[in-house]
């Protein structure tokens, strides 16, 4: 990657700010300096001290086209084009170029936040004391250059005009690069005051020499600096400000297609493309979490897909298929508009997909990362995925993927692996690898205690899917129960109860110990046992206790056990129970503890519960 490494004067550097020649690639975020930092910048220039590097790209080069904008306070009118983009150093740069060069009264806030208007001053007496003091030294005062205090009805200073500016030994910043205007205002100071022209060449020498002769080191990457390497080196060196993502290099990369704008008289605004998409998205609550690069990855994916698809004669030359960053940076606009409406569509798809599963929820999604293939692999076949058999198939994928938790981490090559490999399936060819992968184990129940793991949620999701029903209301726990009712995970066995019992957190906090409740059901459980609580849900309810037990059974629940509040033979029957529903789900069986390389000694659990149930007698 090639690059040089000048030293800028800082007075070059600011002029070519100021017409043009120097601008920001459009991803860059707006300024947002606030007043103390502005005078700790200042400060520092003044003594002469380094601000550190700046980094620029030479503009014009074929992989990096973005579209260019003028830092904060640069007047639009007259600009010429860019010779080189700013990559790092905006914050420090637009605030020297307003204080210094725009002649114009500085936006900043102050450390609240509250927006300021701003002109900066440096006592010259106080400048030339110790260096230590220097920051004292810089004063920044209102818009109208006056200083008031008690509640803005006294002045305090009055800098308003260029007499009172001398008259008060305060030298405008806004001057300190002009010199015609630097000498005139040096020369009203001065006046005939001996002393005053003694004060003023210490000033000059040890205080504005410094500002006017400082010199700014820079790197200046290269034109042919390829666009992936631009965005690792902006996250690099943008230590002080937010990193970038694709979606913005990609938003300023399209803002300068010139095809786009030929044909359409604007330039195309992928940011605007995708909060329209965002709001029309946001109307199903399962889709609230999605990310603008989800969105990207989906597209990207089925765009080096279609590539992939049309080198089908000549497979050594057909490229990969993929969507991390550098497949990303590679999307051409033209494939990003033809793709993106159908990834629009297929996500509304995949809302509906998810609520038969029973998710309702962007909380409860098990992996929001899933829905990218996902999303890809239905924009790929269209109607065809919803036929009978390629939908059952679909479906089996997708709980392999949760329940065998293969989404955590990086998953990008996954996605390229799920997109080939499902639709070949579709079409008779052999399993995809997150098929055959995923493998659930028996003792991983006993590890399943929050939202944090994706198999979780799917199992709270898979119990309401296999027609659990609310223990008062005579209702499946579908989506409008889920939002009427105030559905959630609750515990079966009550979180009191089980400490009150002895029961060990590990088995009272794990999935086998919950189901999803209403939350006027999980109100009338309290923390009672349950010998107590159904009693109560029955007269509730108006429903006899074998009505009850039918529906606890759509919970996974052995009534027998739960009535005489049995914690360990509850445990063990809806685990089995729960497992037979993962094994369904997955389209294979679970493995059950002890069937590991033949080893048929018992699991951590069911010793812990044997050696309890010899100890302890439960109290109802």
């Amino acid at each position: 990657m090639p690059f040089e490494s000048p030293d800028w004067p800082l007075a070059e550097l600011l002029r070519d700010i100021r017409v043009g020649k120097v601008q920001l690639p459009d991803f860059q975020r707006d300024w947002k300096w606030d007043d103390d930092r502005i005078v700790s910048l200042l400060a520092t220039i003044t003594r002469g001290y380094p601000i550190g590097v700046v980094m620029t790209l030479e503009a014009g080069g074929d992989g990096t086209r973005f579209k260019p904008k003028a830092l904060s306070g640069v007047p639009i009118a007259g600009l010429q084009d860019p010779e080189q983009l700013l990559l790092d150093g905006q914050q420090r740069l637009t605030s020297l170029f307003q204080s210094l060069m725009s002649g114009k009264v500085v936006d900043t806030t102050d450390d609240r936040g509250k927006r300021l208007k701003r002109w900066y001053y440096i006592n010259i007496e106080a400048a030339l004391r110790d260096e230590g003091d220097r920051e004292e030294a810089i004063i920044s005062v209102p818009e109208d250059r006056t200083v008031r205090d008690n509640f803005g009805r006294r002045v305090v200073a009055d800098y308003s005009t260029m007499d009172k500016e001398c008259a008060a030994g305060m030298f405008p910043l806004r001057i300190a690069l002009d010199g015609d205007a630097k000498l005139d205002w040096s020369f009203e100071f001065i006046g005939m005051d001996l002393e005053r022209r003694k004060q003023w060449k210490r000033f000059q020498s040890s205080v504005l020499d410094n500002l006017t002769s400082y010199l700014v080191p820079v790197i200046k990457l290269t034109k042919t600096t390829p666009k992936e390497a631009v965005c690792t080196v902006f996250e690099k060196v943008n230590t002080g400000g937010v990193a970038l993502n694709v979606f913005e290099l990609l938003t300023a990369t399209y803002a300068g297609d010139k095809v786009y704008f030929a044909e359409h008289g604007a330039d195309f605004r992928l940011n605007d493309y995708w909060l329209d998409v965002q709001r029309r998205l946001e109307r199903h609550r399962v889709l609230r979490f999605l990310e603008n690069t989800d969105f990207l990855q989906a597209v990207t994916l089925l765009a080096t897909w279609e590539r992939k698809r049309a080198h089908q004669g000549d497979a050594s030359k057909a490229p990969g298929v993929g969507c991390k960053r550098r497949d990303m940076l590679k999307l051409k606009l033209a494939e990003f508009l033809n793709w993106a409406p159908k990834v629009t569509e297929a996500l509304e798809w995949a809302a509906a997909f998810l609520a038969a599963e029973h998710i309702f929820d962007a909380r409860d999604v098990p992996y929001r990362t899933q829905l990218v293939p996902l999303a890809a692999i239905r924009a790929a076949l269209g109607e065809d995925a919803s036929l009978w058999g390629h939908d059952a198939k679909l479906r089996q994928w997708f709980w392999c993927g949760v329940l065998g938790e293969l989404y955590g981490g990086a998953t990008e090559t996954r996605f390229a692996r799920d997109l080939e490999q499902v639709i070949s399936w579709l079409t008779g060819r052999g399993e995809p690898s997150t098929v055959s992968d995923a493998t659930f184990h028996e003792d991983r129940l006993y590890t399943l205690r929050t939202r944090n793991s994706a198999a979780y949620k799917g199992i709270y999701a898979l119990l309401m899917r296999q027609g659990g029903r609310d223990w008062l209301k005579a209702e499946a726990l579908g989506q409008a129960a889920f939002y009427n009712y105030k559905v959630d995970i609750h515990h079966i066995f009550p979180k009191v109860w089980c400490d009150k019992n002895g029961i060990d957190p590990i088995w009272r906090e794990s999935i086998v110990n919950k189901t999803a409740l209403a939350r006027h059901t999980n109100i009338r459980i309290g923390g009672q046992s349950p010998r107590d609580y159904l009693p109560k849900i029955e007269r509730a309810a108006g429903i006899k206790p074998k009505d009850l037990d039918v529906i606890l059974e759509t919970h996974a629940i052995n009534p027998k056990y739960l009535r005489r509040a049995d914690f360990y033979k509850f445990f063990d029957a809806r685990a089995e129970a729960l497992l037979q529903l993962v094994s369904a789900a997955m389209g294979k069986r679970a493995v059950r503890s002890g069937e590991t390389e033949g080893d048929e000694s018992p699991s951590a659990y069911e010793m812990e519960r044997e050696e309890s149930e010899d100890d302890m007698t439960l109290v109802s």
